[in-house]
């Protein structure tokens, strides 16, 4: 079983930034949790991928177009944890985030998708006022 918990949601102004965190635990982590995805949903729009990191240390990052050069994925590899810096927020980024892994180890098409993952996190709510 795979368990995957965000954390570092809040409130900023526009032009703020957060830095989230998602740490994966169980007792198949290792081999389970590979690609790991930040995904948002915004109320009454669909869950949307903005961010994903390969399985190799040092991997392709991957980012919607949306959030490019201004959301920095990372990944510490020996914690199981992932890490989504956000410069620059605005209110467009207000949403909750969540985190999803998929135990394949490179990128395809398909990942942008929701459809493909199994398992996610409980959230953590992003909001940007002006």
């Amino acid at each position: 079983q795979v368990r995957l918990v965000e954390s570092g949601g809040g409130s900023v102004q526009v032009g703020g930034s957060l830095r989230l965190s998602c740490v994966a635990s169980g007792s198949s982590a290792s081999n389970i949790v590979r690609i790991m995805v930040w995904f948002r949903q915004a109320p009454g729009k669909e869950r949307e991928a903005v961010a994903g990191i390969d399985s190799s240390r040092g991997g392709p990052t991957y980012y919607a177009d949306s959030v490019k050069g201004r959301f920095t994925i990372s990944r510490e590899y020996a914690m199981n944890t992932m890490y989504l810096e956000m410069n620059s927020l605005k209110p467009e980024d207000t949403a909750m985030y969540y985190c999803a892994s998929d135990p394949r180890d490179f990128w395809t098409r398909d990942n942008w998708t929701r459809d493909i993952y199994d398992h996610w996190g409980q959230g953590t709510q992003v909001t940007v006022s002006s």
